[in-house]
């Protein structure tokens, strides 16, 4: 945990919600080598926190996030392969680290502002939630400079229709917070003043459920969407059965047919 102190990936908990702060934003909090790194670590100690409920991710300064560091990447070419090892080892890790907030235990929140571009989109979109002010930009704009966003497509054409997220990656041009949402990129699009109470309210809304039941909830939900229908209903039969056998959530049940709030455990 880095709490009190100018790191450029700060955490600052409130009761069961984690806030994770890009603090790089002379560099537009760029998902450089040494940011990849940060929120790897993080996510590695948050998979093992059962106090967390919900984690939030956002960005200081003016942009929420610009994507990878394009001064370090070209730093990185410097070498005898021209830079092909580097370039391998950078997109597997950054996708190693998108991969791990879908395999976190608590729903993750991002919480955009300014623009969120190439792999800052694929942030957005690697994210289970996601909140913008209204007036935030969102991109894949690698396109732009003749570098094709292969891999933010990955999450943003598993969150918007295939034919928009094709447009936005052939044209990198920028689509606005209300076209996000309309999309389903984001889950609402808010005015700039509102932005972090808005998240803070649908984090905390989060951080009252079972967190247990969340947690199964989660995974299943990312399972059986890879599913065909008929397997989707069996597997997801296997995890309601396995979600009523937690002590918590017999009393769950019995709390609301007793009209009274639960005593969980967890």
């Amino acid at each position: 945990m880095s709490e009190g102190k100018m790191t450029i990936l700060e955490r600052s908990d409130t009761g069961a919600v984690a806030h994770l702060k890009m603090n790089a934003p002379e560099r537009l909090n760029a998902l450089s080598d040494e940011m990849i790194a940060a929120f790897q670590a993080e996510f590695d100690v948050l998979r093992e926190d059962n106090s967390v409920r919900a984690v939030v991710i956002s960005g200081a300064g003016k942009a929420f996030c610009a994507g990878h560091d394009l001064k370090q990447m070209t730093a990185g070419r410097q070498s005898e392969d021209g830079g092909r090892a580097y370039f391998g080892d950078l997109f597997n890790r950054c996708a190693a680290m998108m991969l791990s907030i879908r395999s976190l235990p608590q729903p993750v929140i991002a919480q955009a502002h300014g623009i969120a571009t190439a792999a800052g989109c694929q942030l957005v979109a690697s994210c289970d939630l996601a909140v913008a002010a209204e007036d935030t930009r969102f991109g894949v704009n690698g396109v732009n400079i003749g570098l094709f966003c292969s891999t933010p497509m990955v999450a943003l054409s598993r969150n918007i229709p295939r034919k928009q997220a094709f447009e936005m990656l052939t044209t990198g041009q920028f689509i606005d917070a209300p076209r996000a949402e309309t999309l389903g990129l984001i889950n609402r699009s808010v005015p700039a003043d509102r932005l972090a109470s808005e998240t803070a309210d649908l984090a905390n809304t989060l951080a009252t459920k079972l967190g247990a039941a969340v947690k199964i909830g989660k995974h299943a939900f990312y399972e059986q969407l890879e599913q065909p229908l008929e397997q989707a209903y069996a597997y997801c039969g296997d995890v309601m059965v396995q979600n009523m056998m937690i002590r918590d959530t017999e009393e769950g049940i019995a709390a609301f047919i007793d009209k009274r709030m639960p005593d969980w455990d967890q």
